[in-house]
């Protein structure tokens, strides 16, 4: 008998503010499709200031749905292995200028906090450069406040 491998579904958010922009997000996206599941919608690219901190670079941001056999845990593993792929150096703790991000906003309907991993995201709902695309993707229920996307844009 043959056994089913459980796909789930996974929210990511994407951006970029540094180097080619469009290329970053496109080879994130190549990246994501290689390692972490199949990329099954994208959204538009979002256009925007630094939010957070001071930035003469405009950010392009965007939001993805993938399909993973991957436990969240590993996904965030994935998702800070191609951010060094593509370049990302963290020197510091707060934000900054960024060649690529990679937040999991949303894995299935799942609520976790941990040392290492916040899902939902935990500010994506202040964040209108991650609301725009998630809702042109569909209009989600946060499966923590049970709010929807739709509600939520400023």
């Amino acid at each position: 008998m043959e056994r089913k491998i459980k796909l789930n579904q996974v929210v990511i958010a994407l951006g970029t503010n540094l180097g080619d922009k469009e290329l970053n997000l496109k080879s994130a996206i190549s990246q994501i499709n290689a390692n972490v599941g199949e990329v099954i919608k994208i959204s538009s690219i979002f256009k925007n200031s630094a939010v957070g901190f001071e930035s003469k670079n405009e950010f392009y941001n965007a939001c993805l749905i993938c399909k993973t056999k991957l436990s969240p845990e590993l996904v965030l593993e994935k998702l800070q292995e191609i951010e060094k792929i593509l370049g990302r150096k963290k020197t510091k703790e707060s934000y900054e200028d960024r060649v690529i991000d990679l937040d999991i906003i949303f894995y299935e309907d799942l609520v976790i906090k941990s040392k290492n991993l916040e899902i939902p995201h935990p500010s994506y709902s202040q964040r209108n450069f991650v609301l725009f695309p998630m809702l042109e993707l569909s209009d989600f229920k946060d499966p923590k406040t049970a709010v929807n996307i739709s509600q939520l844009v400023m």
